[in-house]
């Protein structure tokens, strides 16, 4: 069955605004996170539910079905290897590769997907600290905590980030921070959530409340 680019980006989008919920995902929320008016977006999931890719319900909102949930899957999993294989062997940097992989994951070979994984020897994660789905379909759980759960005080370590938009990660290299960058929260204020952090034992500077829910972060038991 041949899929159009844009039919792709809706199930891509639609399967991670429904990742840590069983709940369908409403046309409101799936409007906003595709900048589409929602006319556009119900003619869009009419066409996606007659080619049985996706369960939609005007009053609850959209699903994906089994074969929809395959697709972007492997969707996914074609984005998040061409990443690797961007940074690791082509050397863009973090901010650039996921700009080019929105246009690399649409490119279609039954073998592609497996060449490209044994090619990079099976990565688990890609450059944003992402699972990347095996070869089943399998995708491991999200690797480290938000920075926004950390306690004040404790030595953290940078291990991905949640937003992977070129003006977040832009953002992220302004201040120097990257995958294995050690951070510290100092201080919450109580007004707006927002934090006073420490970067690799330099300065302190404040961040949003948006900042701190967009970083994932593990111990690293100091």
């Amino acid at each position: 069955m041949t899929r159009t680019l844009s039919e792709e980006n809706y199930l891509k989008a639609i399967f991670h605004l429904s990742r840590n919920s069983k709940e369908k995902v409403s046309i409101t929320t799936l409007a906003a996170a595709l900048e589409n008016t929602a006319a556009s977006v119900i003619s869009m999931l009419k066409k996606l539910t007659a080619k049985e890719l996706v369960d939609y319900d005007k009053k609850k909102g959209a699903s994906l079905t089994t074969v929809g949930e395959k697709a972007a899957i492997d969707i996914v999993r074609k984005h998040r290897l061409w990443e690797v294989l961007l940074a690791e062997k082509l050397e863009f940097s973090w901010e650039e590769i996921h700009d080019i992989a929105e246009q690399l994951e649409h490119v279609h070979h039954p073998e592609l997907a497996d060449r490209l994984d044994k090619f990079l020897g099976f990565p688990q994660f890609d450059p944003h600290g992402h699972p990347i789905p095996d070869i089943k379909g399998n995708i491991s759980k999200i690797f480290g905590t938000l920075l926004s759960e950390s306690a004040v005080g404790v030595e953290l370590e940078v291990v991905g980030v949640k937003d992977s938009s070129s003006m977040f990660l832009n953002y992220l290299k302004k201040l120097d921070i990257k995958i294995g960058s050690k951070l510290k929260v100092e201080q919450i204020i109580d007004f707006d959530q927002s934090a006073v952090i420490k970067i690799n034992n330099g300065g302190d500077i404040s961040v949003s409340r948006k900042f701190l829910e967009s970083i994932l972060i593990t111990s690293t038991g100091n």
